[in-house]
């Protein structure tokens, strides 16, 4: 190995700057200087371009596969599919936000039941055992087990819970009550849609098997029922409660159980209070 210049720069850029000589060899780049006291070199890593030292690497290198799906190249159907198959990561994600920025119980308690839920459904994977199909054909999937389908599971729970939560939860308080059925049935059969195609994309690329998929969706159905109703009977009535205790307060965290649609509330209360403050602008700027 040779020695470093005293710029210390050892990036593609510079390299001819401290050593003067590149040369593709392997998979290495070789960087040569030659000078009064003789040449020296060190081979570099393409990308990095850090020294060999450094690209040791473990026996094995690992992924995040969370949102690793494969598809047949050419295939534009798996490629919808694939990316369909990532709305579960989504609403992980959509959850996450939801909570950080209303801080609401419910909020809290249904993405407890999500965890719940994947915790459910890692034990039957490890239960069951049931590989997936066409073992070894992807290269990284978070388990080699495929009964049942977490995705599957997952996006069941949600539509089912989401869909007791509309129906059941959720009350409009005007006159409209037409237009709210209307947009609640709209609501419910795209809910629905994306339940069959979530479940599908798993079968199309060659995920799971039908009879994966199918026992995921029961399972997340009945846990998606029972978290909704123990929320609803058992949760619920201490949310006021939990909402006093300090913690809560320092973190803002709110209880809006009590109020019915919480949608309308808080668009007529942002309304009144913005109308509010442009009334004092007004008058202030008179």
């Amino acid at each position: 190995m040779g020695r470093i210049c005293e710029t210390g720069c050892l990036s593609l850029e510079a390299a001819p700057r401290c050593w003067g000589l590149l040369e593709h060899r392997g998979p290495f780049l070789l960087v040569t200087h030659v000078s009064g006291r003789g040449a020296h070199t060190a081979r570099l890593c393409p990308g990095k371009m850090a020294l060999e030292e450094q690209c040791s690497a473990p026996p094995r290198w690992r992924t995040i596969s969370l949102t690793h799906i494969e598809f047949a190249d050419g295939d534009l159907t798996g490629q919808v599919l694939a990316y369909i198959s990532l709305l579960p990561i989504a609403i992980l994600v959509g959850f996450v936000t939801l909570i950080v920025f209303k801080r609401e119980l419910h909020t809290i308690s249904f993405f407890t039941g999500i965890l719940l839920n994947e915790g459910v459904n890692w034990l039957l994977k490890h239960i069951f055992r049931e590989p997936r199909p066409c073992a070894g054909l992807h290269s990284n999937v978070p388990s080699e087990y495929g009964m049942p389908s977490s995705h599957s599971q997952l996006i069941w729970f949600f539509v089912v819970y989401f869909f007791l939560f509309l129906y059941l939860r959720m009350h409009q308080t005007n006159n409209a009550r037409c237009v709210d059925l209307l947009w609640r049935h709209i609501l419910s059969v795209i809910l629905l849609g994306i339940a069959l195609l979530v479940s599908y994309s798993r079968v199309y690329l060659l995920y799971h098997t039908w009879g994966q998929i199918f026992y995921g969706g029961i399972a997340g159905s009945t846990i998606g029922i029972i978290w909704f109703f123990f929320t609803q009977e058992v949760l619920t009535p201490l949310f006021p409660k939990i909402a006093a205790w300090p913690l809560s307060e320092y973190f803002l965290v709110r209880d809006t159980s009590l109020i019915p649609n919480i949608l309308w509330f808080e668009y007529t209360v942002t309304r009144a209070e913005a109308r509010n403050r442009q009334r004092k602008l007004g008058t202030k700027l008179q």
